[in-house]
């Protein structure tokens, strides 16, 4: 029949396991600028989707009547402090910084940053228009404002991604689960960059199991400081496995009868022993075995369908 014999060995247990992934944005790093106040846009300061922006950058300027009004105001009540200062009227100083207080609290709800406000009461002037500040170092995704537009408090303006660090998010099957841990080492490859190989850690393992594809994603934290992995593209994961070492046997070693698995033993003389074991994870050509099986046992590792159909082993299985 040809068939051939090996010894089971204890062996390193060791493999990987793949998945393919999709890189996203990570969500503490999207920032969507909203108007706070109704207003129209008197000027876009940036041209469109893809430009890099940095964090204080002005995206745009924004007339508003409240805002102008607020900023006369906030100068009236200086003034009205000054004037108490060299009256030495302290009622009328507390009063007045009171209201100062609740001004620049006002302009600060409406997105005036402190440096603007400080700048509006060294110089004593209104300013017209409303510099719109970025406040983080990113991506412009998408700009729904447009110039002479406008706009109500709540409406989207810009919408900022940061691209320094990306997640991905790969799909494992439920049995790979178990060796699913956080912090521990991936390598994502893409046909983007033949070569490359960027290192990143698992940060989440979905609780939850997908109902159709009978997966659970993962969630894994790469750094991106260059850009070059972008959102929605295609990589592929691959996690390293390394369990110690255990029995192992060859895959061909194994027949599968559905439910449970069987070896030949060689019992010398020419006699076979068909024998039932329990299986481990598959390294690379090689099940780990966790019951069944001696080290150095000598067992069949090919043609072991035509000794199952020689000796009929279903019904010696029977009997056995």
């Amino acid at each position: 029949f040809g068939v051939t014999y090996t010894t089971v060995e204890r062996t390193p247990l060791k493999g990987a396991i793949r998945a393919v992934g999709t890189v996203a944005a990570q969500t503490q790093l999207q920032w969507d600028c909203v108007a706070r106040i109704d207003g129209y846009i008197h000027e876009l300061r940036i041209s469109s989707p893809g430009d890099s922006v940095s964090k204080g950058q002005v995206l745009m300027d924004i007339y508003s009547p409240d805002l102008l009004a607020t900023q006369n105001e906030f100068l009236d009540l200086i003034r009205m402090r000054d004037a108490a200062l060299k009256s030495g009227s302290p009622v009328a100083e507390q009063n007045a910084r009171r209201l100062i207080a609740s001004a620049r609290e006002r302009m600060r709800q409406w997105d005036v940053s402190e440096a603007q406000i400080d700048a509006l009461a060294l110089s004593r002037e209104a300013s017209q228009y409303m510099a719109l500040a970025c406040p983080v170092d990113g991506i412009v995704a998408s700009i729904p404002a447009r110039q002479g537009k406008r706009v109500s408090a709540g409406d989207p303006l810009v919408s900022v991604v940061g691209l320094s660090a990306v997640w991905v998010w790969a799909d494992f099957y439920q049995e790979e689960i178990p060796v699913l841990k956080t912090g521990a080492a991936v390598s994502i490859t893409t046909s983007a960059y033949p070569g490359a190989a960027f290192p990143a850690k698992i940060a989440l393992v979905d609780p939850f199991i997908n109902e159709a594809t009978r997966t659970s994603r993962v969630r894994i934290d790469v750094a991106n400081a260059d850009l070059r992995l972008r959102p929605d593209m295609y990589v592929d994961v691959e996690l390293q496995l390394d369990q110690g070492e255990g029995l192992t046997v060859p895959v061909g070693a194994v027949l599968p009868t559905g439910r449970h698995n069987v070896v030949f033993v060689d019992k010398g003389e020419g006699r076979l022993e068909p024998r039932f074991i329990e299986l481990g994870r598959k390294y690379g050509d090689r099940y780990a075995v966790t019951r069944g099986l001696s080290e150095k046992e000598r067992i069949v590792s090919s043609a072991n369908f035509l000794v199952d159909a020689e000796s009929k082993v279903q019904g010696a299985l029977k009997s056995w």
